[in-house]
C-alpha cells in the first residue's frame, strides 16, 4: 500500500459517501452463534493442545474456521452491504490474553482482513459500479483507561494508555497487511481507549508514510445520553475530532428507538460523515434480539428521510435480513449533507466547552496549582489527595470552566502526582465535566497527563525557548493526543517583554504550527506574557499596555487564535494588599477582554465589578495599566495604604435610579411590569386612566403592551420565572386598582382566551400548575384556577358554565394519570370540544398519545414546561395556526404510540422465582448495623434555622425553572450553610460579581428574607416522626417489625429485568434486612404546618410572588428536614454512625445507609404509606394526612424507610410482571387491578384491558 493509493482510496470512499447512503454489514457474533460451533471448532488443529477453553473467542475462527467467516461476509454482501467489517473485534493482545493467544494478534488481524478482502473484491468484480470496502475492526478491549476496576480505589487502573497503543498498533499493522481499506474504531465506551487507538493508527500511518481512513463509532450506554465513561455526545466528538475521521457515529448498547436522539445530535454537530449501526433492540431472556428486520427498516428510513445518515448498518442481533431491509430503506434517498460549522475551539471534559465569539471570558481555575496555592501544595506534599480533590471541586462549583493543574515543585514527584490526581478527578463527574489544562514546565509530566485525560484538554505550555525543532516535535505530540495548546511568547532569545517582541514571536509560532504541523489555528492559545506593573522600574511601566495592544493585534492578524494569561502577575508588586490587587485585576481584564482576550488563569471570586471600584482608585489604577503619564505609579502608591486599611472595594450605597419616572406614562407602566416595581403603579395607572376613554382601555393598552414585553422576554430566555411572578403581581395590583372603575362603567376587557386550570382528583400538588397559570396570565389569558383535588364533575361543570377556551389538567402522582383518562372520557361523553393541556411530573407525551388521545376527539396536548404552555395555547386558539398544529400533533402521537408498542414488544424479563433467587446478598456479618440505641417512635419539632444548612439550593433554583448551575447564576458564589453568599475560599462576600444574574441574586435575597419570616412570623411549622424497630426478613420480600402493638409487616417489590448479561442482581429493599436479629426505621416529615393559611394570606393580598416563595421553600425544607432527621437517627437515636456533620456529604449521600422514599422507584407503591401511618400514628402525631389517592397532605412532606446496612443501596423496581404482582396482591391484600393502576409505570407488560375504550370508572 502506498501513499498515492491510500489518498485515492480515501477520495474514493468520500466520493461514494457524497453520492449515496452506504450500507455497513451486521453482527458478526450473532451469525457465528447461529452456526452452533463447538469447542473443537474453535481449537482446530492450530490450538488443539490449548490448556484454555477457547469457545467464545470468535476472532480465532479466522484461523480455525475461515470458511464460516467467509460465508458470513458473503451473506452480508449479498444482502446489500457496501462495507464489511473484519472479524477482529477482540483481536488485540489484552483481550486475547484471556485465552492465552495474544501471540497470535498480528496473524488473526491479517487473516481477518484477507478473508474480508477476498469476499469484497469478488463482489466488486461482479458489480464494478458499486465498489465494496473492508473496514478493519479495532474493538474497545475489555479494560478501561478512565474507570477504576476497584470501587475502593478510584485512582486505580488495570490498563495503561501505552499498553493499549502497543496492542492497537500491532493489530493495525495486521489489518493493513491483510488488505483492509480503512480502520473502524468501534463500540467505544471509554474515550481514552479510543484516543489510544487513534494514537496507534496515526503512529502506523506516520511509520508507513500513508494516510489511513478511519471510522469512529462510540456507544451510548443508557438514557442519560452518555458513554460508559460519562461523556455527552458532543464532548465525545470534541475529544476525537482531531483524528479527522471519514465518519463519526454510534453503535451497540441501544436499539434504534433509544439511539435516535443521539443520531440526530451528532448529525447536527459533526463536520464528518455520520455512521450508525444500532442493535436489533435489547437482548431478551434467552440472549436473543427481537426487533425484526421490518421494524428496524421503519426507523432507518425515518432517519434517512430526516437527513441524519451517510453510513448505516447493524450491530448485535442483526442478520443479513436486517441489512437487506436497511439497504432497501435507504435506497434512492439522498445522503446527509455535511454541515458547515464555525471554526471555533472545541474542548471537552465529560461535557463540551465550545469557545465561540459570543462566549464570555473563560475563567481557568488557578487553585489546583502547587506554585500558586500554598494549601494545594501542602495537600499534595502530604499526599492528602482526597482533600486536594475538593479544591478542584470548589473551583468548578464557583464557576471555573477549565481547571489548570500543576505539580511542579522540588519536593513533589510531579509525574506520579499528576497521574494520580488526574485519575482521581476522572472518578468525580462534577469536576471532570470541565476540560483540564495540564500545566508543567516538564515535558514528561505533560505527556503523562495527556495519557490520563479522556476529554480534549489544553497543554500549558510549549515555546521556542529550546529551539524550533523541539517546539515542533512537542506540537506534533500534543496534536496526536488531540489537545489544544498554550504557546508562550518565548523564543531562543528570551521572553517577549515588549509589544514588538510579543507580535514577532507569536506570529512566527503561528506560522510554524499551522504550516509545518497542520495544527488547527483555533486550538492555538497564545500567552503573550503578563508582567508586573508599578515596580518602580521605568522600563516596566508599559508592560500592561503592551500586553493589551498585543492582544488586539494578535486577534486581528492571526485568525482564530486565542489569548490567555496569568492575570495575577500584573499586580505582583502589591502582594499583601488584596483590595488593591482586585482593583488592578479588574481594570486590566476590563481592557484586555475588550481587546479580545479569551481566557485567563484567575480566581473569579477575587474580582471586583469595574463600575463598583471607587472612582479615585479606578482612575489611579487605569493610569498605571494604560501608562497614561509619568508618575502614575507614585500616585497609585500614595493611596494604596488607604485601601489596604479599608480591606474592601465595596461601593458606596448606590442611589436608587428614578430616571425612568420622567418617561411617558406608557413607558413607566412597561418598566414597572418588566422590573416588578409595585411602588408607583397605582398613580401611573390613574394617570393612564385619565388619558383613556375607559378603564378597560388601560388594561388593553399600556398594561397588556407591558405584559407582552414580559411574555416575549420570558419566551426568549431573557427573563426568568421569579421576575415573571413579580410582573404578575404588578399586573394584579394594577387591575385591582381599575376594577371599581370598570364596574362603574360596566365595561369588560378582552383577553387572549379563558383557561380553566385544575389539579385532578386525588392529587394535591399545585406548584407546577401555579407557575403555568402565572406565565399564561402574563400573556393575557384569563385563568380560572379550581385548585387541587378537583373532581371531574366540577371541571366539566365549570368549563361549560364559564365557556372556557382551554382546560389545563395537572397531576404529579401515577394515579393522577388514570384520573386524567377518566376526565378525558367524561369530556367526550359531555360532547365538549374544548382543547386540553396536560402537565405534571408523571405525565408524558407517550402517556398522552397512548392513553388519552383516543378518549377525546378534541386536541389533548402534553405540555412539558411553562413557556411551552404559551405557544401551545396560541396554536390551539388560533384559527390560522390550529389545523397545522393539530395535524403535526397527531403525527407525533402516532409515532409515539409506535415506539411504545416496540418498547413493550422487546422488554426482557425473568420469572419472579428467578428474580428472587438472584437477590442482592449482603455479608451481614460485616454490613449489619448494631441494634438501635432507642427503639420505638419519637416526634421532633424542627426549627427552620436548623434546617437552612441542609437546603439543596440547586434543586430550589430548578423549581423556579433555572436550568444552569445556581453558582454560575450567582457569578461563581455559593450559598453557605448559614445562607450567606461566599466565595471559593468560603469567605462571606458583600459584593456581587458583575457576571451574576440580577434575577438569580434577587431570588436568593427574597428567599432568605422569606425564610426568616417563615420562622419569626410562624408562617410555617415543621414536625417529624420516626420509628426504629427490631425486624427480620421473612421470605424474599417481606420485613416483619416488632412494634409496641405487636408484629407489623412491610411489603417490598423486586426488579424483574433480565440482568443476566450485566451480571447484576435483581434487587429488593428487603435484601438489606437479615433473616433474624436486624432492625429497620421509618420517618415522615410534615413541612406544611400553616402552609395553606400562609399561601391563602399572600394570595388574598395579591402577592403571588410571596405565595410561591412560601410553597417552593416549604418543599425544599421538607427535603432538608429529611436529611437532618436521618443524620440524627444515624448518629444519635440509632447511633450506628460516628460521622461528623458534613453537609456536602449528607446532601450527596456519602454515608452508610439509605432512606428510600415511598412512591419512588425503590418502593413505588404509594399505598404502602398506609402501613407507616399505622405503625407510627403519623396523622395523630404530626398532622400529616393521606388522601384517597395515597398522597400526603400537605404536599410539603416526605416519608421514607430507613435502612442502616452498610451495603444498602437504592434499587429500581422495573418490569414487574404478573407472577410477582399476583404474589404482591396476596401479601398486601390489594386487588390486582388496583395494583396495576398504582404501579403502571413500573410494569413490564400492558395490563389486559388497558387499551380498551370502555369506561372502567
Amino acid at each position: 500500500m502506498n501513499s498515492l493509493r491510500e489518498t485515492t482510496l480515501t477520495e474514493s470512499i468520500k466520493k461514494e459517501l457524497s453520492e449515496r447512503i452506504m450500507v455497513l454489514d451486521g453482527a458478526m457474533g450473532t451469525m457465528i452463534q447461529s452456526y452452533g460451533l463447538t469447542e473443537q471448532d474453535y481449537r482446530g488443529e492450530l490450538f488443539k493442545d490449548s490448556e484454555c477453553d477457547l469457545k467464545g473467542c470468535n476472532d480465532l475462527l479466522c484461523l480455525t474456521k475461515p470458511e464460516v467467516i467467509s460465508a458470513i461476509h458473503q451473506a452480508y454482501l449479498d444482502a446489500g452491504a457496501d462495507i464489511i467489517e473484519t472479524n477482529s473485534f477482540n483481536a488485540t493482545p489484552i483481550p486475547l490474553s484471556d485465552y492465552n493467544v495474544s501471540g497470535y494478534t498480528y496473524e488473526i488481524n491479517k487473516t481477518s482482513a484477507e478473508l474480508a478482502k477476498k469476499a469484497a473484491r469478488e463482489m466488486t468484480l461482479r458489480t464494478p459500479e458499486k465498489p465494496r470496502f473492508v473496514a478493519g475492526v479495532l474493538g474497545p478491549t475489555n479494560r478501561t483507561c478512565s474507570i477504576s476496576p476497584d470501587v475502593n480505589d478510584p485512582g486505580a487502573r488495570n490498563v495503561c494508555f501505552d499498553d493499549l497503543v502497543e496492542g492497537y498498533a500491532l493489530a493495525t499493522e495486521g489489518l493493513l497487511d491483510g488488505g483492509a481499506d480503512l480502520i473502524i474504531i468501534e463500540t467505544i465506551f471509554d474515550t481514552l481507549n479510543a484516543k489510544a487507538a487513534v494514537y496507534a493508527v496515526e503512529s502506523v500511518s506516520e511509520k508507513r508514510g500513508i494516510q489511513i481512513p478511519v471510522m469512529i463509532s462510540g456507544t451510548i450506554t443508557d438514557a442519560s445520553g452518555r458513554t460508559l465513561s460519562g461523556q455527552t455526545v458532543e464532548a465525545f466528538y470534541n475529544s476525537l475530532r482531531h483524528a479527522k475521521p471519514v465518519s463519526f457515529g454510534f453503535n451497540c448498547a441501544l436499539g434504534p428507538a433509544e439511539l435516535e436522539p443521539y443520531v440526530a445530535e451528532i448529525s447536527a454537530k459533526c463536520e464528518t460523515y455520520v455512521s450508525v449501526h444500532p442493535n436489533a433492540g435489547l437482548p431478551n431472556a434467552f440472549g436473543g434480539y427481537d426487533l425484526t428486520a421490518e421494524q428496524m427498516q421503519v426507523y432507518i428510513r425515518k432517519w434517512a428521510e430526516s437527513g441524519y445518515l451517510n453510513i448505516v448498518g447493524g450491530c448485535c442481533g442483526t442478520t443479513p435480513a436486517h441489512i437487506k431491509a436497511i439497504a432497501e430503506a435507504v435506497k434512492g434517498l439522498p445522503p446527509r449533507v455535511l454541515p458547515e460549522l464555525p471554526t471555533v475551539c472545541r474542548l471537552s471534559g465529560l461535557e463540551a466547552l465550545n469557545i465561540t465569539p459570543e462566549s464570555l471570558f473563560i475563567n481557568v481555575g488557578e487553585r489546583t496549582n502547587v506554585t500558586g496555592s500554598a494549601k494545594f501544595r501542602r495537600l499534595i506534599k502530604e499526599e492528602k489527595f482526597d482533600e486536594a480533590i475538593e479544591v478542584a471541586r470548589v473551583q468548578v462549583e464557583n464557576g471555573a470552566q477549565i481547571i489548570d493543574i500543576n505539580m511542579d515543585e522540588g519536593m513533589i514527584d510531579a509525574k506520579a502526582s499528576m497521574i494520580k490526581y488526574l485519575n482521581l478527578i476522572a472518578s468525580e463527574p462534577e469536576i471532570s465535566k470541565v476540560p483540564i489544562m495540564i500545566d508543567s514546565s516538564k515535558w514528561e509530566v505533560i505527556e503523562a497527563g495527556l495519557k490520563c485525560v479522556q476529554g480534549k484538554g489544553i497543554v500549558n505550555s510549549i515555546s521556542m525557548k529550546e529551539g524550533v525543532e523541539k517546539f515542533l516535535d512537542h506540537a506534533r505530540v500534543v496534536r496526536r493526543y488531540g489537545a489544544a495548546v498554550v504557546v508562550m511568547a518565548f523564543d531562543e532569545v528570551g521572553q517577549a517583554d515588549t509589544y514588538d517582541r510579543k507580535i514577532e514571536i507569536c506570529t512566527r509560532a503561528y506560522r510554524l504550527l499551522t504550516e509545518d504541523v497542520g495544527f488547527p489555528p483555533e486550538d492555538i492559545i497564545f500567552d503573550p506574557n503578563i508582567f508586573a506593573v508599578a515596580t518602580g522600574i521605568e522600563e516596566h511601566d508599559n508592560y500592561a499596555l503592551d500586553f493589551i495592544n498585543a492582544v488586539k493585534t494578535i486577534k486581528e492578524t492571526l485568525p482564530y487564535a486565542m489569548i490567555s494569561g496569568g492575570v495575577s502577575n500584573v499586580s505582583f508588586s502589591f502582594r499583601g494588599n488584596e483590595p488593591l490587587r482586585q482593583a488592578i485585576h479588574t481594570v486590566f481584564l476590563y481592557h484586555t477582554i475588550r481587546n479580545g482576550m479569551d481566557m485567563g488563569i484567575v480566581n473569579a471570586g477575587q474580582l471586583s465589578v469595574y463600575d463598583d471600584i471607587p472612582r479615585e482608585l479606578r482612575d489611579k489604577v487605569e493610569a498605571v495599566i494604560l501608562n497614561t503619564h509619568k508618575g502614575a505609579t507614585d500616585e497609585l502608591l500614595a493611596i494604596a495604604e488607604k485601601y489596604r486599611a479599608g480591606g474592601s472595594l465595596k461601593k458606596e450605597e448606590a442611589q436608587i435610579d428614578l430616571s425612568w419616572r420622567s418617561e411617558p406614562v406608557e413607558k413607566r407602566i412597561e418598566y414597572a411590569l418588566v422590573k416588578g416595581v409595585t411602588e408607583y403603579i397605582d398613580e401611573d395607572v390613574e394617570e393612564a386612566r385619565q388619558k383613556a376613554s375607559s378603564p378597560v382601555e388601560v388594561i388593553e393598552g399600556p398594561l397588556m403592551a407591558g405584559m407582552n414585553v414580559v411574555g416575549d422576554l420570558f419566551g426568549e430566555g431573557k427573563m426568568f420565572l421569579p421576575q415573571v411572578v413579580k410582573s404578575a403581581r404588578v399586573m394584579k395590583k394594577a387591575v385591582s386598582y381599575l376594577e371599581p372603575f370598570i364596574k362603574e362603567s360596566k365595561s369588560g376587557s378582552g383577553s387572549n382566551g379563558k383557561i380553566l386550570m385544575a389539579t385532578v382528583k386525588g392529587d394535591v400538588h399545585d406548584i407546577g400548575k401555579n407557575i403555568v397559570s402565572v406565565v399564561l396570565q402574563c400573556n393575557n389569558y384569563e385563568i380560572i384556577d379550581l385548585g387541587v383535588m378537583v373532581p371531574c364533575e366540577k371541571i366539566i361543570e365549570t368549563a361549560i358554565k364559564e365557556k372556557v377556551d382551554l382546560i389545563g389538567l395537572s397531576g404529579l402522582i401515577t394515579p393522577s394519570l388514570d384520573e386524567m383518562v377518566h376526565v378525558a372520557r367524561e369530556l367526550e361523553k359531555a360532547g365538549l370540544k374544548i382543547p386540553v393541556m396536560i402537565g405534571g411530573a408523571t405525565t408524558s407525551k407517550a402517556h398522552t398519545a397512548v392513553k388519552l388521545e383516543k378518549e377525546y376527539s378534541a386536541p389533548i396536548v402534553y405540555v412539558n414546561n411553562a413557556s411551552r404552555g404559551v405557544t401551545i395555547a396560541q396554536s390551539l386558539l388560533s384559527k390560522e395556526l390550529k389545523p397545522a398544529f393539530v395535524r403535526k400533533l397527531k403525527e407525533e402521537y402516532a409515532f409515539a404510540r409506535h415506539i411504545h408498542e416496540l418498547k413493550y414488544s422487546k422488554i426482557q424479563t425473568v420469572s419472579y422465582e428467578t428474580a428472587n433467587n438472584n437477590a442482592i446478598k449482603p455479608d451481614f456479618t460485616v454490613s449489619k448495623a448494631p441494634m438501635p440505641k432507642e427503639l420505638g417512635v419519637k416526634v421532633l419539632d424542627l426549627h427552620i434555622s436548623d434546617l437552612i444548612r441542609f437546603i439543596d439550593w440547586q434543586a430550589y433554583y430548578r423549581s423556579w425553572e433555572y436550568k444552569e448551575d445556581y453558582r454560575k447564576l450567582l457569578g461563581g458564589l455559593s450559598i453557605s450553610t448559614k445562607a450567606e453568599l461566599v466565595n471559593s475560599d468560603g469567605e462571606v462576600v458583600n459584593e456581587i460579581p458583575a457576571t451574576a444574574s440580577d434575577t438569580a441574586v434577587s431570588l436568593y435575597r427574597d428567599s432568605v428574607k422569606m425564610l426568616s419570616r417563615l420562622e419569626t412570623e410562624n408562617l410555617l411549622g415543621i414536625k417529624a416522626v420516626f420509628g426504629l424497630f427490631k425486624a427480620h426478613r421473612e421470605g424474599f420480600n417481606d420485613v416483619v417489625l416488632e412494634t409496641e402493638n405487636g408484629e407489623r409487616r412491610f411489603n417490598f417489590l423486586r426488579d424483574q429485568r433480565d440482568l443476566t448479561s450485566r451480571q447484576q442482581p435483581n434487587g429488593s429493599l428487603a435484601d438489606f434486612i437479615d433473616e433474624k436479629d436486624d432492625a429497620i426505621g421509618a420517618m415522615a416529615i410534615n413541612a406544611g404546618i400553616n402552609l395553606e393559611s400562609s399561601v391563602r394570606k399572600f394570595n388574598e393580598e395579591g402577592d403571588m410572588y410571596s405565595s410561591m416563595l412560601v410553597q417552593t421553600l416549604s418543599y425544599r425544607l421538607a427535603e432538608a428536614a429529611s436529611a437532618y432527621v436521618h443524620y440524627l437517627i444515624r448518629t444519635r437515636y440509632w447511633g450506628y454512625s460516628n460521622e461528623s456533620l458534613n453537609v456536602d456529604d449528607i446532601l450527596n449521600g456519602r454515608f452508610d445507609g439509605i432512606r428510600p422514599a415511598i412512591g419512588y422507584p425503590s418502593c413505588p407503591d404509594h399505598k404502602a404509606k398506609l402501613a407507616l401511618w399505622d405503625v407510627m400514628q403519623v396523622e395523630e402525631r404530626i398532622g400529616l394526612k393521606i388522601t384517597d389517592g395515597y398522597m400526603m397532605s400537605p404536599v410539603s412532606a416526605v416519608c421514607a424507610y430507613i435502612f442502616a446496612n452498610s451495603e444498602a443501596k437504592y434499587v429500581s423496581n422495573e418490569c414487574i410482571m404478573p407472577d410477582q404482582l399476583s404474589d404482591y396482591s396476596l401479601r398486601t391484600g390489594t386487588d390486582i387491578a388496583e395494583l396495576e393502576r398504582l404501579l403502571r409505570n413500573h410494569l413490564g407488560y400492558i395490563p389486559e384491558g388497558a387499551e380498551s375504550n370502555e369506561d372502567g370508572n
